[in-house]
């Protein structure tokens, strides 16, 4: 793959886009993952940020050093042949999980604010992402990074102005989470929460290692996109703790937080929320349709594949946003913990010779 210089910036942000959707800025994978087990689900925060930035680092040195296409390249090397077809099996299922969630996911923003059949927003989001994707590699990092900014800023600017509208109760949050057999502590609810995330991120974080301008760029691009994503999270963790009561139970809490704000800050947040999706929808299914068919190399065979992967996710979608999330996510993350534990051996195996 030919090096376009992608810079430290860049990076981060595709790092940052393709993590950043529709469970964690609605708020449904903070309140799964960390509001219910109170001033523990912050220490929680923090873990999975480390990883974030550590693993990060790990998938983009070796997308540089293998030229990787897909996620495929890094697997076989770090997992072998075995392991790592489970590995590359349960990654290729989760990025279609993933960007059936994240069309569920505006489905269920459309009808949340306005009211609207869920059907509409799925195949709004469904349309959008496949025409991206459709564009390969560099349109995928491009249209990630540009959303990126105005993200952060709402996602930030929200949690902020909660604060001086309503109390902190961080043992409310404890009682009202709700139940999850598969996430039993906080500390593995930071571990799976960053595992299932390095999953899919390892889709477009291989390819993007491979395009950056030099190992400096990977590097600084991890610690920027990792330290984003961890800010981002204790600030949407801090609102929903200020909101609990009220907000548990919805598909999409945030948005009910900046409506509380106001109405202009609830429009704001819920484009910004739809872009937000956008970036990590594209991600997922670039990553999937890279996996299984070469788009650049044969690109009417790739968007046909594009387009029957995108009807079946419609399918999918009905099964319910905060189901996927609830579900799915820790369960794939169990079996990416394989993964992270393999990455780790063989960049330690790599020091070594």
């Amino acid at each position: 793959m030919k090096n376009t210089g992608v810079s430290t910036l860049k990076v981060a942000a595709a790092y940052i886009g393709t993590v950043v959707g529709a469970g964690f800025a609605t708020g449904q994978e903070i309140l799964q993952f960390f509001n219910r087990f109170g001033v523990m689900g912050l220490v929680g925060i923090v873990i999975a940020t480390i990883m974030f930035v550590v693993f990060g680092y790990i998938i983009m040195d070796l997308g540089k050093r293998f030229h990787s296409r897909s996620h495929e390249e890094i697997i076989r090397y770090s997992s072998g042949r075995i392991l790592g077809t489970l590995i590359d099996f349960i990654i290729t299922f989760f990025l279609f999980g993933s960007f059936t969630a994240m069309v569920a996911g505006t489905g269920a923003l459309f009808n949340q604010q306005l009211n609207l059949p869920s059907s509409v927003g799925n195949i709004l989001m469904a349309v959008i992402t496949a025409s991206t994707v459709m564009t390969g590699i560099t349109g995928v990092i491009n249209s990630i990074s540009i959303v990126v900014p105005f993200l952060l800023t709402v996602v930030i600017s929200t949690s902020i102005i909660s604060f001086f509208n309503s109390p902190l109760d961080v043992n409310d949050a404890v009682l009202n989470a709700g139940e999850n057999l598969l996430i039993s502590n906080w500390f593995m609810a930071a571990i799976l929460y960053a595992s299932y995330n390095i999953i899919i991120s390892v889709a477009v974080l291989g390819p993007l290692g491979s395009e950056a301008k030099d190992n400096s760029s990977i590097r600084n691009g991890a610690v920027l996109g990792g330290l984003g994503l961890g800010l981002s999270a204790i600030m949407i963790y801090l609102a929903l703790s200020w909101n609990i009561t009220e907000i548990a139970h919805f598909e999409v809490p945030m948005l009910i937080i900046a409506g509380r704000i106001s109405y202009t800050a609830q429009i704001a947040y819920a484009v910004v929320l739809i872009a937000e999706i956008y970036t990590t929808a594209v991600g997922a299914l670039y990553g999937f349709t890279s996996r299984i068919t070469d788009i650049q190399s044969y690109p009417v065979k790739g968007r046909i594949f594009i387009v029957l992967i995108t009807i079946a996710a419609l399918l999918a979608s009905q099964f319910g946003f905060s189901n996927i999330v609830r579900y799915l996510y820790p369960a794939v993350g169990y079996g990416g913990i394989i993964m992270l534990v393999c990455l780790i051996i063989s960049k330690l195996d790599n020091k070594n010779q």
